[in-house]
């Protein structure tokens, strides 16, 4: 695989819903700790380089109203969920400079200003982690792709449900989207 080329100045680190209640979901084949860890190597760097760190996450109202409710065959258990649910995992932050996002749907881009604070900033690549690879992460990385955005899908930074539903998207999705590689190559290339 080349390396990817990355530009700090033009570059963002977008993290999705690494958030209490989701990375307390069982999730493969990265353990979601794992992927924390992985997320918070990479926030430091971008951090450390002067560049755009972003938080999303995923929030709904008390009495779910902002919630998506259509038909479907298979639907996502709401259930109960804890206080500090929507809360970003305290490793990441937010830091000072980062900019979070809340979200109500799967992708961060409609219905945020996700796109209005990348453009603003002169940002023309985007490098993408969070849970889940099939839902989150994916909706927000075709969204990414149909705006204009070149892409670095960090594999070992995202998780799913499954393994099968995170290696379908990283094997046949996310390479159509942009550039699919792990944590040490992407760290590698902010070093040259």
């Amino acid at each position: 695989m080349n390396p990817p080329q990355l530009d700090l100045r033009r570059s963002a680190l977008v993290l999705i819903d690494l958030q209490k209640g989701i990375t307390g979901l069982p999730v493969a084949p990265h353990s979601a700790a794992n992927v924390v860890k992985n997320a918070v190597s990479l926030a430091v760097r971008f951090r450390e380089g002067g560049a755009l760190v972003v938080l999303v996450h995923v929030v709904f109202s008390a009495d779910g109203g902002d919630a998506l409710k259509q038909p479907v065959d298979l639907t996502i258990n709401r259930g109960k969920r804890s206080a500090d649910w929507t809360e970003i995992v305290p490793e990441l932050g937010p830091s000072p400079g980062d900019i979070v996002i809340t979200k109500r749907q799967w992708g961060a881009f409609y219905g945020t200003e996700l796109d209005l604070q990348l453009r603003r900033r002169g940002i023309n690549t985007i490098v993408l982690g969070g849970i889940a690879t099939d839902m989150g992460v994916e909706s927000t990385a075709r969204a990414a792709h149909e705006h204009g955005y070149a892409q670095i899908l960090v594999e070992d930074a995202m998780s799913s449900m499954s393994e099968e539903a995170h290696l379908f998207s990283v094997r046949q999705i996310l390479p159509r989207l942009g550039l699919v590689r792990s944590t040490a190559e992407v760290l590698a290339a902010l070093e040259k």
